[in-house]
């Protein structure tokens, strides 16, 4: 078992054996975790928002929920959630992003989109590799009007969600930089890493 603590605002990486697990503990509460998985010998095959969204017919993610590559084959399996109702469609902040919703001000902020290509190259990724990502204990409920809202997360210091691998796979995660909304309750904070071997895993039950 190796465990990391990502600070505030950082990325993280790590390839996840096949049937090991991976286990992302919100410290503080109230933390977005962005999240992409990549077959971890090809990475042209990815986690796919539709392909997740379709085969469950929910955009949230909760134990249970399998997370889909474009080519619908199982990356990973949320098999434990101490929260429930993660997001799916919400996306990564960027700088463009945040320069059209919260204003030119934004600009030199850190966002998601700079922690997944900064750690995304270390594996020979690059921006055509970013798709739509997993937010991990993100709150964003769909109005009536279909318009998306971002609000407190659901979240509370030490909860926990748990993804086995179905595959061996690549995980990027940047610990969501965001003061702009309340998706980190306008104060980032650590989350820990925590991966589970195989053996160790299956010795868990």
């Amino acid at each position: 078992m190796t465990t990391a603590t990502v600070p505030a605002r950082a990325p993280w990486s790590a390839v996840i054996p096949a049937g090991g697990l991976l286990t992302i503990t919100d410290l503080h509460g109230n933390q977005a975790v962005d999240f992409l998985v990549y077959d971890a010998h090809d990475t042209a095959v990815r986690y796919s928002a539709p392909d997740t969204i379709q085969a469950q017919g929910n955009i949230f993610l909760t134990a249970g929920s399998v997370l889909l590559s474009d080519e619908h084959t199982a990356l990973m399996t949320v098999v434990a959630d101490g929260c429930g109702g993660h997001d799916t469609i919400a996306g990564a902040c960027s700088k463009e992003s945040n320069t059209l919703r919260y204003g030119h001000h934004t600009w030199s902020q850190h966002a998601c989109v700079d922690n997944f290509l900064a750690e995304g190259a270390r594996w020979g990724l690059g921006k055509r590799d970013l798709v739509s990502n997993v937010n991990w204990y993100m709150n964003v409920p769909v109005e009536d009007d279909g318009t998306l809202g971002i609000v407190d997360g659901r979240s509370a210091p030490g909860l926990e969600v748990t993804l086995r691998a179905e595959t061996d796979v690549l995980v990027l995660v940047s610990n969501c930089p965001q003061i702009n909304n309340p998706c980190n309750g306008f104060d980032p904070t650590p989350v820990r890493m925590t991966v589970t071997a195989p053996e160790a895993a299956e010795a868990r039950g």
